[in-house]
């Protein structure tokens, strides 16, 4: 049970520094190290039921191809699973958790599982507990559902959730639920010992630097690991090194990663472009080849998430590429007006023929059978 707050603790109260559980095989430096983790979408029958079969060949797809984590509960899996008519957010848990663990005892590596974490305090710290008996590393905390919260409140729903699971904070654009979130509360949030990462994607330099500013300037710069969300952005997000004056001082920031739903398909392309970004950093120079590539990647996402429309199919995208590469048998969301936009299926077209070294379809044909076994 999480231990009760009795009061609000004010944005300056040291209470806001109270320890949660220990990050299990240093969750922490896994985060930091960088790794390519793909939001899990959810897969379903013709009848709109979860398809186990599918469902765990796509979790053994992202293994194969090389993610360093799966984050499952979360937008692209569809916060609707929560709801009591669909009852999907303990199976589907429980099956990525089992099936990830199963991939992990046949290659020996160590995949890092994050589960969404939504609702208010109570819903919220249900979720946590869930997902840490199940065996999950961290949860991804979104606060779309505080949406007039002050910080305080903000702050006190953090700090308990905290002392349930490793957290990784969640900046998510308002376009698709998320609200805004100052730099002040950055800072507090940064504060709290438990938090482990923070997944940037509001889809807004100006907000993405409100982030980086408040970690740099708590002095968690190599603690907290950054992740980047911001799907429309990701390879400059990925090579660029931060430069945040603190006291007289300049903290060299990076984003060590991507917490993407964009690579939730094309995923073995997303591990090697990691790789690549890594290099990048290591050696101080951008090549002009990787910004190009930069502007691509930008334009597949447009294809993908619907940008023309607002975001309004950026699950049905997902799905939709997905479902060309044999993994889904359809594009069904548990809403069933959640389809693709008018258009959306040609410009999927085009940037899959515009841009075929960015594909891994012949990775998927080679292993799908297995995958489905």
């Amino acid at each position: 049970m999480a231990r009760e707050l009795t009061s609000i603790p004010q944005l300056d109260s040291p209470s806001l520094l109270t320890d949660g559980p220990t990050p299990s095989f240093s969750v922490r430096d896994t985060l930091r190290g960088g790794l390519v983790i793909p939001a899990h979408p959810l897969v379903l029958t013709a009848n709109r039921r979860l398809d186990e079969r599918r469902q765990r060949a796509l979790s053994r797809y992202y293994h194969a191809a090389g993610a360093g984590g799966i984050a499952i509960g979360v937008h692209t899996t569809q916060f609707e699973i929560r709801r009591p008519e669909y009852a999907l957010f303990r199976p589907v848990l429980e099956l990525a958790a089992e099936t990830m663990l199963q991939c992990d005892e046949v290659s020996g590596r160590r995949t890092l599982r994050i589960a969404g974490i939504c609702g208010e305090t109570k819903q919220a710290i249900a979720e946590a507990c869930f997902a840490r008996e199940r065996g999950y590393h961290a949860g991804l905390l979104s606060l779309a559902a505080l949406r007039d919260a002050n910080d305080v409140v903000l702050i006190e729903h953090c700090q308990a959730l905290a002392l349930e699971i490793p957290i990784i904070g969640f900046y998510l654009q308002p376009a698709v639920g998320g609200r805004l979130l100052s730099v002040k509360f950055w800072r507090r949030f940064a504060q709290i010992p438990n938090i482990v990462g923070i997944k940037i994607a509001p889809f807004n330099r100006y907000q993405t630097l409100d982030v980086i500013r408040a970690v740099a300037e708590v002095g968690r710069a190599g603690d907290i690991a950054l992740y980047t969300g911001n799907d429309d952005t990701i390879v400059v997000d990925l090579v660029t090194e931060y430069s945040i004056p603190v006291d007289d001082k300049l903290v060299p920031m990076r984003i060590s990663g991507g917490l993407l739903g964009h690579w939730a398909c094309w995923t073995r392309k997303a591990v090697e472009l990691l790789e690549s970004c890594k290099r990048v950093l290591g050696s101080k120079t951008v090549a002009a080849e990787l910004l190009t590539l930069a502007g691509q990647v930008t334009d597949c996402n447009a294809a993908f998430f619907d940008a023309a429309n607002g975001y309004a199919g950026c699950i049905p995208g997902i799905h939709e590429v997905l479902r060309r590469q044999g993994l889904m048998e359809n594009i069904f969301c548990l809403n069933p007006i959640e389809t693709l936009s008018v258009g959306q299926s040609q410009e999927i077209d085009r940037v899959h023929r515009s841009y075929p070294h960015l594909h891994d379809d012949a990775f998927v044909q080679e292993h799908l059978d297995g995958w489905l076994s």
